[in-house]
């Protein structure tokens, strides 16, 4: 099984490659080439620093949005989106600027404002699924001063609680997002790669 972890110069590559391939992965490809995105069975998205940032630097490599909407939407590989790469998913992010997302969720990501609460939020976080999925309950690492507001509430796959409630996953069709860090999320973390590396949406 070949999955693609996007290098777009947006996040964590080296410890998310290890990370799936503790969880099972045998075939982890860190690659910026499309080709290589539309050839594989799983395709990752990391995500880290600010929305509209993210959003330029992977338009910024020819064919890769192309690439990604013909594997994800139209192949219907399953994918998974981390932290920013998640709020990518979004139709559009409001951090700096109105930004435009993917559109693959409709919904839109706006900056937290949890009363009396330091942002960003740094730490665990208990993760609570709001339906049947992916997502289990437990406890994730968390490192984001925004968050998806989802439109359609069966989008929403888990919430966690940080002064208010916040979407901590969602998932749809072969699209699963975490807005936590699954490689840095421990035992927790590396039992959500393993059921998405064997995931048959």
């Amino acid at each position: 099984m070949a999955v693609a972890l996007i290098d777009y110069g947006a996040g964590n590559l080296r410890s998310a490659a290890k990370a799936l391939e503790a969880a099972g992965a045998s075939d982890v490809t860190v690659t910026a080439d499309p080709a290589t995105v539309l050839a594989a069975d799983r395709i990752v998205l990391p995500g880290v620093g600010a929305f509209g940032a993210c959003a330029a630097a992977l338009r910024a490599i020819p064919d890769m949005e192309e690439a990604l909407n013909e594997a994800v939407r139209t192949r219907a590989r399953p994918f998974l989106g981390i932290c920013v790469g998640m709020q990518l998913m979004a139709a559009e992010g409001h951090e700096f600027g109105v930004h435009k997302g993917l559109g693959w969720v409709p919904g839109a990501v706006r900056r937290m404002a949890p009363e009396g609460l330091k942002i960003p939020q740094i730490g665990w976080n208990e993760v609570a699924p709001t339906s049947a999925g992916l997502i289990e309950p437990g406890w994730a690492y968390f490192v984001h001063s925004y968050a998806l507001q989802a439109d359609n509430p069966a989008d929403l796959a888990a919430t966690a609680v940080y002064g208010a409630e916040i979407t901590a996953a969602v998932q749809r069709d072969t699209m699963l997002g975490v807005q936590f860090h699954p490689e840095k999320s421990q035992s927790y973390g590396l039992s959500l790669l393993a059921r998405w590396l064997a995931w048959k949406p």
